[in-house]
């Protein structure tokens, strides 16, 4: 399995950007996608996750209500929209995936992901 995502970009802060992450499906009825990010200098944080059929979403405190996660099985595409980006979103964002649906406490463990794709950068001038 080879993730890539795409979509990053440097953007002013109130901007909204859509990330895409692909393969991560692959018309398979049991997944799960999560979306991570990395700024310099700090620990990668969980960001927001998708189960298979969309059965539950989970996203990070600092996210919510921000960020939606979301599914194309059609087109294997996972995305993550990014609204009201602010600087503290500044980081390299990563997809990775597992075909395995995890329960909704395990969706924002960075360990139960078996597959993850190279990063895109996001960055948020004030």
């Amino acid at each position: 399995v080879q993730l890539q995502a795409s979509g990053g970009g440097a953007v002013q802060a109130g901007d909204s950007l859509r990330l895409s992450c692909a393969g991560s499906i692959r018309a398979s009825r049991s997944y799960s996608v999560g979306w991570f990010r990395q700024a310099p200098g700090r620990e990668r944080e969980f960001v927001a996750a998708i189960r298979a059929s969309a059965t539950y979403t989970r996203y990070a405190g600092s996210v919510k209500g921000r960020f939606f996660i979301s599914t194309d099985n059609a087109k294997d595409l996972v995305y993550l929209q990014m609204n009201t980006l602010n600087p503290e979103d500044t980081a390299i964002y990563y997809c990775a995936s597992t075909p395995r649906n995890l329960v909704y406490s395990a969706l924002s463990s960075d360990s139960q992901y078996d597959y993850w794709g190279p990063g895109t950068q996001v960055t948020v001038s004030s």
